[in-house]
């Protein structure tokens, strides 16, 4: 197997975890420092999405974490599918949620709703912006596990 620098198991695979657990953890408190969060449901959508982001990451750094400190890579092509599929799966979410809130934003901003009041929409846009740098750190370690996958067989 070709060591593929970003693929599950390495150091570049945990400090893209961290950075994926560091831009969820802060989208999610810059989305739910505000009250008004569950009166629009793409903004609760987001919040969802960068929970189950948050425990992802948290569940791969500690494996990759064993990985590099142990020096053995998963070998086993059902490990890397099943780590590529959850990347791809949770990268499309999070992509969703940070274009819906996004948009969802922006419209609030278009009709000068009364619930943009007190910079809340910029708390929304930020954390759109960290989700969308989530969602970036996602396709990565989507492509790298991709490509170490497909090492295993050729």
């Amino acid at each position: 197997m070709e060591r593929v620098p970003g693929s599950f198991g390495t150091s570049v695979s945990f400090v893209l975890r961290i950075f994926q657990l560091g831009f969820s953890s802060a989208s999610l408190i810059s989305m739910c420092l505000d009250y008004n969060l569950y009166e629009v449901t793409t903004f609760c959508y987001l919040a969802v999405v960068m929970a189950y982001v948050i425990l992802w990451s948290i569940l791969h750094a500690l494996a990759d974490t064993y990985s590099v400190l142990v020096k053995q890579l998963p070998h086993k092509p059902r490990v890397l599918s099943t780590v590529l599929a959850g990347d791809v799966v949770l990268s499309f979410l999070s992509l969703s949620g940070a274009c819906g809130a996004a948009s969802a934003t922006e419209m609030l901003l278009s009709i000068d709703a009364a619930m943009c009041g007190d910079s809340r929409c910029i708390k929304y846009q930020v954390s759109a912006l960290l989700a969308f740098l989530c969602w970036t750190l996602f396709l990565d370690s989507a492509i790298f596990n991709l490509w170490s996958l497909y090492s295993l067989f050729y």
